[in-house]
């Protein structure tokens, strides 16, 4: 699971969450930034970074608990 979190002056104004597969607002200005990124290409590169980064990485982390 990737969560991505834009926080400004310790208010959280929006998060990616791959769960929920795109980015949700909290604030009014992140609630019209999220759904901008929701229609354009920041949501493609987020889920981008979920298939680059976090699936490739996630059995070597897994191993590394157990």
């Amino acid at each position: 699971e990737l969560i991505t979190s834009y926080v400004f002056n310790q208010v959280e104004n929006i998060r990616f969450n791959s769960t929920v597969g795109k980015f949700v607002g909290y604030t009014e200005l992140g609630l019209k930034n999220a759904e901008a990124w929701n229609k354009g290409s920041v949501l493609a590169q987020e889920l981008g970074e979920l298939e680059r980064y976090c699936k490739p990485h996630a059995a070597i982390a897994y191993s590394n608990v157990l």
